[in-house]
């Protein structure tokens, strides 16, 4: 250890200090121009450093003073030089010599103080200083830090965290010399997990790691990238398949298996069964297997029967004030159309389903039905019909012959019924075999309900 005053300055650190010269008023730096100008000298001197016998004493000699003989040999003199005082001189010449070595207190007072004050600003200086290790995403280093907390420390290193990111001790903790801080940046993951999409946030470097920290089964699973990709900043996309088992049942077996697939479909594939034409399986083909899925694959044969349908036709009403109510008139009768019509006979393990309309084709347009409905107020009903020109109306249907009959044998007697009507009017076996009387009063009924409607050639001659 050097003992000149330049390394005790440094050692302190508190190489700046500086004094005024009483002499000439000037700031000169500690330890510059000696003591007799207000500098500081070092006087410490270690004990295993003894002072040379060739250094000469300290003790001035005076002028009329013989030199002793010790005096003489540690000057460098001869031995042979003579003595003057003798034994009591030399004791003389001793305390001098020790008294010009003692230091004076009150010259050594203002060092004391110096040495006190870099002392004490030395410890604190020390005691504030912390030596802190700092990790941060695993780049290790040792620093030398007067912050207080983990929060001003990393304010100092311009470390930066966000909500996602991981510092331990938290923020906020006290510092002690030898504490050890570790800072690790969150990493967005966007993670498809069994089909499933997730926006997650980890701290690990690699997708291994990644995958412990978010507790995601690997073993037998499928990942779109190696379990050592490393994770930047960034982040990355990740598909993960775990490993499921899914019963198959095909054909009257059953086969149970350990998959990652990503559908329904490619699980059948691994369990060795293959489809064939329109064969399919009891959930979509392109569905995700869940773990405990079974699965029935369907053997489907099927064919196309085509057949005919009747398309009912529409019947059209308009209103007709010369009609009584209650009195409606077809002008035209519909008809219906004819429709094609392709239906799937499938038989499905087996069993034969019900038909299922795969298409159709119109053959025929229906043609619609055109109704005329009476509106006229319906008067007393045996009165009106009473005065009406019944032999008029008999004259031109029969020629006013009770028993006649139309060439085609459909209609007969007075009012040319036909056999329903006449039975719907009340009356038994055929019109012609009736009396004048009965056909006459059936008529006037069938008058009120339907009006001239019955006879549309000859109905105007009621009226005459």
């Amino acid at each position: 250890m050097s003992n000149s005053p330049k390394s005790q300055y440094e050692t302190y650190g508190l190489t700046g200090m500086s004094f005024v010269d009483r002499g000439t008023g000037e700031r000169q730096p500690y330890g510059a121009g000696g003591p007799d100008r207000g500098g500081y000298v070092d006087t410490y001197r270690p004990a295993y450093e003894a002072l040379a016998v060739s250094e000469a004493p300290t003790e001035p000699i005076l002028p009329r003073q013989t030199p002793t003989l010790v005096q003489t040999q540690a000057l460098g003199g001869s031995a042979q030089e003579p003595r003057s005082g003798g034994r009591a001189a030399a004791r003389r010449a001793a305390r001098r010599r020790r008294a010009a070595e003692r230091p004076d207190p009150l010259r050594l007072l203002p060092q004391a103080l110096v040495v006190a004050f870099l002392a004490g600003g030395a410890s604190a200086f020390v005691a504030s200083d912390k030596a802190i290790e700092l990790s941060v995403d695993g780049k290790a280093r040792t620093l030398h830090t007067f912050a207080d907390d983990v929060t001003e420390l990393l304010a100092e290193e311009g470390v930066r965290v966000g909500e996602h990111d991981v510092v331990a001790p938290a923020p906020g903790t006290g510092l002690t010399s030898g504490d050890e801080i570790a800072v690790h940046y969150g990493r967005p993951v966007r993670l498809t997990l069994d089909g499933q999409p997730h926006e997650v946030w980890t701290t690990a470097h690699t997708v291994d790691g990644a995958l412990q920290q978010l507790g995601v089964r690997a073993e037998g699973a499928y990942l779109s990238t190696s379990r050592s990709q490393r994770i930047g900043r960034q982040g990355l996309a990740l598909d993960v398949r775990t490993e499921r088992t899914v019963t198959i049942m095909a054909d009257g077996r059953a086969r149970t298996i350990r998959t990652n697939a990503a559908t329904v479909g490619e699980a059948v594939e691994e369990a060795g069964i293959t489809l064939h034409g329109e064969d399919t399986t009891s959930v979509p083909p392109g569905s995700f297997p869940r773990d405990g899925q079974a699965v029935s694959v369907m053997r489907i044969t099927g064919t196309q029967e085509v057949r005919e349908e009747a398309i009912p036709f529409l019947t059209t009403r308009t209103n007709d004030p010369l009609l009584f109510r209650g009195t409606e008139v077809v002008d035209r009768a519909g008809e219906p159309g004819t429709r094609r019509v392709t239906y799937l006979l499938r038989t499905v393990n087996g069993v034969r389903q019900k038909p299922r309309r795969v298409g159709d084709e119109v053959v025929r347009e229906p043609r619609g039905q055109v109704v005329r409905v009476g509106t006229k107020p319906r008067p007393d009903a045996m009165r009106e019909a009473d005065r009406l020109n019944w032999s008029g109306l008999a004259a031109c249907e029969s020629g006013g012959r009770p028993g006649a009959v139309d060439p085609s044998g459909t209609y007969g007697g007075l009012y040319q019924f036909d056999t329903h009507t006449w039975h719907t009017l009340g009356g038994s076996g055929r019109p012609q075999d009736a009396p004048a009387a009965e056909q006459t009063r059936r008529a006037k009924k069938l008058y009120i309900r339907r009006g001239t409607s019955p006879w549309p050639q000859c109905g105007a001659h009621l009226h005459d």
